[in-house]
C-alpha cells in the first residue's frame, strides 16, 4: 500500500553556491498538479524542474537542465519512497559553479527525497462508493454506526420514503458496513455499489 503526503512541505539546500528550493504536496489530479507548478514556480529562477505521480499517470520536466538530470531524479525520489498522488517542484537559482550531469542528478534527486522524507504522510486506502436507503427514524443511528465501522457519508437526499445516502466505504470493510446497514434497515437498504475502487487519503 502506498502513502501520500498529508500536507504540503518545503525544503531548501545550497549546493556549490546554487540554491535549491523544493515544494511538495498531495494532489488528486493532473490539473491540480499543473496548478501547483504554476503557483510555486519562480520566473526569476534559473530552472523550475518538476515531477508528479498520480496512480498510473506520471510526468517530469527538466526545464532546460540536461536531459535526465532533473525531472527524472525527482520522479525517482517520489517512487523510491513509495509515494503516490504527489507533486514535487525543485526550483534552482544558479550560483556560478557547474555541477555536471552526475552532480545535477544527485542535487535534484537528493533535495526532492529529503523534502519528501521530512513531509507528513498518510496511507492511501481503496474505497468504493455505495448507495443505500433508510427511513427517517433510522437515519441518525445508521450514520453513527457506519462511521464507527470506518465508512463516511458523502451525500444525503430526502424524499417521501426516507433518506438516500451515498457512502464512501474502505474496500476492506465493505462487507462489515453492509451488514450494519442491513441490520438497521431490516433488509430494506437497497445496498448498491455505484463505483469501482478508487484511491482516497485516510482522513486521520
Amino acid at each position: 500500500m502506498s502513502d501520500t503526503l498529508s500536507a504540503p512541505c518545503q525544503y531548501e539546500e545550497d549546493i556549490k553556491k546554487s540554491r535549491f528550493a523544493v515544494f511538495a504536496a498531495p494532489v488528486a489530479s493532473v490539473d491540480e498538479a499543473m496548478a501547483f507548478f504554476a503557483r510555486h514556480s519562480d520566473p526569476a529562477a534559473t530552472h523550475n524542474c518538476w515531477a508528479y505521480r498520480i496512480g498510473l499517470a506520471y510526468r517530469f520536466n527538466d526545464d532546460g537542465e540536461p536531459g535526465g538530470t532533473a525531472g527524472r531524479p525527482i520522479l525517482q525520489a517520489i517512487e523510491g519512497q513509495d509515494l503516490d498522488r504527489v507533486v514535487v517542484l525543485v526550483v534552482r537559482w544558479f550560483g556560478g559553479i557547474k555541477l555536471g550531469a552526475g552532480g545535477l542528478v544527485r542535487a535534484y534527486g537528493g533535495c526532492a527525497a529529503q523534502c519528501l522524507r521530512l513531509g507528513p504522510r498518510v496511507p492511501i486506502i481503496e474505497t468504493v462508493s455505495v448507495q443505500c436507503r433508510c427511513d427517517y427514524a433510522e437515519l441518525t443511528l445508521l450514520k453513527a454506526r457506519v462511521e464507527q465501522a470506518g465508512a463516511s457519508v458523502e451525500t444525503e437526499q430526502f424524499d417521501g420514503e426516507g433518506a438516500a445516502l451515498t457512502l464512501v466505504v474502505p474496500r476492506t470493510v465493505v462487507a462489515d458496513v453492509e451488514r450494519v446497514v442491513t441490520d438497521i434497515t431490516r433488509g430494506r437498504s437497497q445496498w448498491t455499489i455505484q463505483a469501482p475502487c478508487r484511491l482516497c487519503r485516510r482522513a486521520d
